[in-house]
């Protein structure tokens, strides 16, 4: 490993932090509590709770289509298959996406990375991947109906637009004003500034043979043309902690309410009825390999977290909520014990092989630990 930040915290405050490694491997800067981080899907959860403060005001609707805010969204179709000539065949959707369907992965849409379906329609069509962040990529057809089951992909980049569009701001200054300033979260955002790119960590892969290498002249990730509900965001482990903290206090902060009580309970309920979240199967191994947490325990989804439906071989109790970004960072919430934790690093590929057993370690040596 290259380097780890670890931090658990309570309702109260701290439990534990811990800095561990470098940065950069062989660049000789210690990792420290304050190491800036791309998220990745991470990003996610923050949107959706961005979405759910404006679902208290009444500006957003959770079960009314999604088409009243993206009128896009209305004419989304369905991929059935490929013609004879290699062009999509697509017909129209059943029922109407919800912002219930974007936030439960429900609605039907994929991602390029787990859906090889996704892939072939890029190629067939030319559609930019999502990795290029226009807004193009998005514009990707259903695999099946709202509502029919879970399919992990673009959902949260949607809800994001409706957040944007209904508050009049692009997504980065709603988060920041609502969110991250309310949070004193000072290090978060979609645009690092100069202090925080000083404390960036490296970007590393690991090759077939095992081993971690920084890739040589690797092309900076291209400007973005929106602000993405999904993934894109940099931030601290002590700024995601913060975060997290709401969730184990009935949605405040220091007295502020970022949520309301009956927000974060819907929020942290299983919304998927008898579907069930199901393992992440990879095209695309540059970035990801298989990946499914907590094998052979049912899980359901919330508005944004999975949720283990029994405890967790590490200890982690029924009803708890989770997710991870796509370089290997992780968190748990776990509001039956009041503790929640969160694990960064900056590996590829998703479910790195010594990453994911450590950050499962880590979560286990805290309840031995309590």
């Amino acid at each position: 490993m290259p380097g780890v930040v670890a931090i658990v915290v309570s309702g109260e405050g701290t439990l534990y932090e811990g800095a561990f490694g470098e940065r950069a491997l062989g660049g000789g800067v210690s990792m420290t509590m304050d190491t800036v981080f791309a998220i990745a899907s991470m990003t996610k959860a923050i949107t959706a709770t961005a979405a759910m403060q404006l679902v208290e005001r009444g500006q957003l609707k959770l079960d009314e289509p999604a088409s009243d805010i993206i009128p896009y969204l209305g004419g989304v179709g369905v991929l059935e298959g490929f013609g004879d000539d290699g062009q999509p065949i697509i017909r129209p959707a059943r029922r109407a996406i919800t912002l219930r369907h974007l936030l439960t992965h429900t609605a039907g849409f994929g991602y390029e990375l787990f859906n090889q379906e996704i892939v072939d329609f890029q190629s067939a069509t030319g559609s930019p991947s999502v990795l290029t962040r226009k807004l193009e990529a998005l514009k990707m057809p259903l695999l099946f109906d709202p509502g029919e089951r879970w399919n992990y992909g673009i959902n949260i980049d949607w809800a994001g637009q409706m957040v944007a569009a209904v508050s009049g701001q692009s997504l980065g200054e709603y988060l920041r004003q609502n969110i991250f300033e309310p949070l004193e979260m000072n290090s978060s955002g979609y645009s690092p500034n100069g202090d925080m790119t000083a404390r960036q960590a490296g970007m590393h892969l690991r090759g077939s043979d095992g081993e971690l290498f920084i890739p040589e002249n690797a092309e900076p990730p291209p400007e973005r043309e929106f602000d993405t509900g999904g993934m894109g965001l940099f931030s601290t482990m002590q700024d995601y902690a913060r975060f997290l903290g709401i969730f184990l206090n009935q949605g405040s902060h220091d007295g502020r309410q970022i949520l309301l009580p009956d927000t974060v309970a819907m929020m942290s309920a299983d919304q998927m009825g008898e579907n069930r979240a199901t393992p992440l199967k990879s095209v695309m191994p540059p970035y990801t390999n298989d990946v499914e947490f907590f094998p052979g325990i049912e899980k359901g989804w919330g508005l944004s977290f999975m949720i283990n439906l029994s405890q967790a071989a590490t200890g982690c109790s029924a009803g708890s909520l989770s997710w991870a970004g796509l370089s290997n960072l992780c968190y748990w919430i776990d509001p039956a014990r009041n503790i929640a934790g969160v694990y960064g690093t900056q590996i590829f590929p998703f479910g790195d092989k010594l990453s994911l057993p450590l950050y499962l370690d880590f979560e286990t040596a805290v309840y031995e630990t309590l």
